[in-house]
């Protein structure tokens, strides 16, 4: 039939690709036409589409740092059980031993102590089987997350970083309450300057199992269970841990009166400024390495050389602090010197000797939020206050 004047022209339908973007093809979930709303069918119907599955989350990881809502301390919880306190409190150096052993610091150490107890108060302890190993677990994934946020701070901090100093008698007290196993000898050396210095190279994985196993003598399926690893890979975090240890750690062992005599000749000739004394005791290749934090007078960067190292000793001695005082004290399993001002701790130095019995490393701790916890010793020190020579400031 044909097209009359009056009748008006036939439409012609559009291809309906033509409604849909120009990338259709590749991106099928744009293959709509534009002017109809977003969740119609395409063949112009009300029949809305499918709806898009949720994506599948992650499981997430366990938050070993989140505080637990009670707390023995917890004004609204109720006091503990006391066989609960007595268990904690028995295997309280155990686990504060390990904590300082991963972080070198006994601040840290005592807050992960103090929110293992959190955990311990709150916890079910009827299905705890092994109160030790229940522990010791919750202990070393509090110090490896811990672990992993104070490396990133140490990237920052300033000059080196040294352990925090450790009197020797809470070092004794982890040896009295040893586990079953552990080697005393071996617990003693890991807690000194130069095996935690060492350890600091280590991964917060091998730094926990080269602790536990070493230090601790825990077995291998104990260590599995609370790094939740297999044994297989907890086997050979040690053996890299253990090669990697050999390398750098010191391969002998110096007596601990020779060290305290060796400690009480570097002090008596630093104050007395015999630079001839100095030399004799320290290595040609000794390093001074100085921990100020940015808060107190430190080298910022390490001292090699015997001379050198003996012209900046001899300028301390001749600027001394306000009523100082000097103290041989024990220091993570050995002798330091304790330097107090008016009662408070100035500064450590501890002694690394070589198997020349000379000092091959200083170690200068000046940071005072590394030293609040030291107290010196009641009573006069073992050494004479210092006294200014004629005609010295």
């Amino acid at each position: 039939m044909g097209v009359t004047e009056n009748q008006p022209h036939p439409v012609v339908p559009r291809h309906r690709t033509s409604q849909l973007p120009w990338c259709a093809h590749r991106y099928p979930r744009l293959g709509r036409p534009l002017q109809e709303p977003l969740g119609l069918a395409l063949d112009g119907g009300d029949r809305p589409r499918a709806p898009t599955p949720p994506r599948p989350t992650r499981p997430q990881r366990p938050d070993w740092t989140a505080p637990r809502p009670l707390g023995w301390d917890d004004p609204v919880a109720h006091d503990p059980p006391e066989p609960a306190l007595a268990v904690f409190q028995e295997h309280r150096p155990t686990l504060f031993g390990v904590a300082y052993r991963m972080l070198g610091r006994v601040a840290d150490a005592e807050d992960i102590v103090q929110e293992a107890w959190l955990r311990w108060s709150a916890a079910d302890r009827d299905d705890v089987e092994e109160p030790r190993a229940y522990l010791v677990r919750i202990v070393t994934r509090l110090s490896i997350d811990r672990l992993r946020q104070v490396t990133a701070r140490k990237e920052t901090y300033v000059g080196p970083w040294l352990p925090e100093p450790l009197p020797t008698d809470r070092a004794v007290a982890w040896q009295q309450a040893a586990p079953e196993g552990a080697d005393r000898a071996v617990m003693a050396e890991t807690v000194s300057y130069a095996v935690l210095l060492v350890m600091e190279s280590l991964s917060p994985l091998e730094r926990a199992v080269f602790v536990l196993r070493e230090a601790f003598g825990l077995p291998y399926a104990e260590i599995a269970a609370a790094l939740g690893r297999g044994q297989d890979a907890v086997r050979q975090l040690a053996g890299r841990a253990r090669r990697h240890m050999a390398e750098r750690r010191p391969r002998y062992t110096v007596d601990a009166e020779q060290r305290r005599d060796l400690t009480e000749r570097f002090l008596a000739a630093a104050l007395e400024g015999d630079i001839e004394g100095l030399m004799s005791i320290l290595a040609p290749d000794v390093t001074l390495v100085g921990d100020g934090g940015g808060k107190a007078k430190a080298p910022p960067r390490a001292i090699t050389g015997a001379d050198k190292v003996g012209r900046f000793l001899s300028g301390i001695a001749r600027r001394p602090p306000a009523a100082p005082a000097f103290h041989v004290v024990e220091i993570n399993g050995a002798p330091a010197l304790l330097v107090t001002t008016e009662g408070r701790p100035f500064g450590v130095f501890q002694l690394g000797v070589d198997e020349d019995g000379r000092v091959r490393t200083v170690y200068l701790v000046a940071n005072p939020d590394k030293l609040a916890h030291l107290a010196p010793p009641e009573g006069p020190g073992p050494l004479a206050p210092f006294a200014p020579r004629n005609g010295e400031g």
